[in-house]
């Protein structure tokens, strides 16, 4: 009986131990948390922009004005609410669509490009099909009572250059839908441009054309949401994106691209280099910072 006691009163002991810990969350050897975490929030599906991407990868290389770039500007139309096509010179095409805000008065641009590099086998999971899916989503997912401005979403064809223009050529005969369409949003009062949005390893330093005080407001958006690790407090180098053409339109724009991706415009860039986790921290970020401008 003694001995039974005692074992007894050893479990009793063991088992307040274990409530302990478990109230202060300090179980060893176990853990709740996923290998890539997710953002705190959840407001953005990103299930469904993760679907969206892999479906935009399954139709091959996607290259501006070829016959899988224009079956997925069908696609995206009927997404987009309000979906329509806007012409781009060279037979393009933008696809377009608007949430109205509360203030009709105002407006604010939310940008990603839709085609792909003109690289035999080069797919651009990251490279075109994550912001473009960020993008759609966002807009799926956001409600008029929500936005002080207006939302335009515009999905730009033909960000890059043709396959037979040099590297050195990319600011004058790539950014066509871009070109095409800012200079009708130049009373935009922000524009953020979704690109590199979408790889595993997701950091997000703020680009040196990009505007600092929306960067901020951006910066402050992913606290909120549990992203700020995505968009780290540092600062890159000067990049050539769409963004540029709303800036000389003086539009103050963002550029959100993780560009020391190592899959750039190489064919790794496909379905095991992008992450929902990281599509999940864009969206959530980005929502957040849409819905508080």
């Amino acid at each position: 009986m003694r001995a039974l006691f005692v074992v007894l009163a050893v479990q009793v002991l063991l088992g307040a131990a274990f409530a302990v810990l478990a109230a202060t969350g300090n179980i060893p050897f176990t853990s709740d948390e996923p290998e890539e975490r997710a953002a705190r929030a959840d407001r953005f599906d990103s299930a469904a922009a993760f679907s969206l991407l892999r479906e935009q990868v399954e139709l091959g290389p996607r290259p501006a004005g070829s016959r899988a770039s224009r079956a997925l500007g069908e696609r995206l139309r009927g997404l987009l609410p309000d979906g329509r096509f806007e012409a781009v010179p060279g037979g393009l095409r933008n696809v377009v669509g608007e949430i109205p805000g509360r203030d009709p008065r105002r407006r604010v641009v939310v940008g990603a490009h839709y085609d792909t590099k003109d690289i035999p086998g080069f797919v651009g999971a990251n490279d075109g099909a994550s912001g473009t899916a960020v993008a759609v989503q966002l807009a799926r997912t956001l409600k008029p009572r929500q936005l002080g401005p207006s939302v335009v979403f515009v999905l730009f064809d033909g960000e890059e250059s043709p396959g037979d223009a040099p590297d050195s050529e990319f600011l004058r005969r790539g950014l066509r839908g871009s070109k095409a369409i800012a200079p009708r949003l130049r009373d935009a009062e922000a524009m953020v441009l979704l690109d590199f949005v979408g790889d595993r390893e997701l950091s997000t330093p703020r680009e040196a054309n990009s505007d600092e005080e929306l960067w901020s407001r951006l910066r402050a958006a992913a606290a909120r949401v549990g992203a700020g690790e995505a968009f780290p407090p540092a600062f890159t180098g000067a990049i050539s994106d769409d963004h540029l053409p709303f800036i000389e339109a003086g539009v103050p724009s963002i550029d959100l691209v993780d560009f020391t991706y190592p899959c750039f415009h190489k064919p790794c860039d496909d379905l095991s280099a992008v992450s929902e986790s990281s599509v999940d921290k864009t969206g959530e970020t980005v929502l957040e910072l849409l819905t508080t401008l």
